[in-house]
């Protein structure tokens, strides 16, 4: 996964869009006031990056969150920055350790 396709803040807003439910990049696209190629780059991103997932229903192609790469990457985090990796850190006041 790429950290780059979240940086973007329509890309991040199109992930919590999934997160509620699937959707059609119509669907989608009718949140935003952009137009449909721009939310078809940003989906492209989002597909690379394996955040989302598509399947075709008849003509539409629906994009579903990948809940296993975004569970991941929230484990990622916490193991990084999560409370194990703050109680390794010793406390520092004024330049000493405690």
């Amino acid at each position: 996964m790429s950290l780059s396709a979240l940086a973007d803040p329509t890309r991040r807003a199109i992930l919590q869009l999934l997160r509620a439910r699937d959707l059609s990049a119509g669907e989608i696209a009718a949140n935003f006031e952009i137009s449909l190629p721009s939310v078809s780059h940003h989906l492209a991103t989002l597909k690379a990056a394996e955040l989302v997932t598509t399947q075709r229903r008849g003509q539409n192609i629906i994009y579903s969150l990948n809940a296993t790469v975004m569970q991941e990457f929230l484990q990622l985090l916490m193991t990084t920055f999560g409370t194990e990796a703050h109680e390794q850190r010793p406390n520092k006041v004024n330049g000493e350790n405690q």
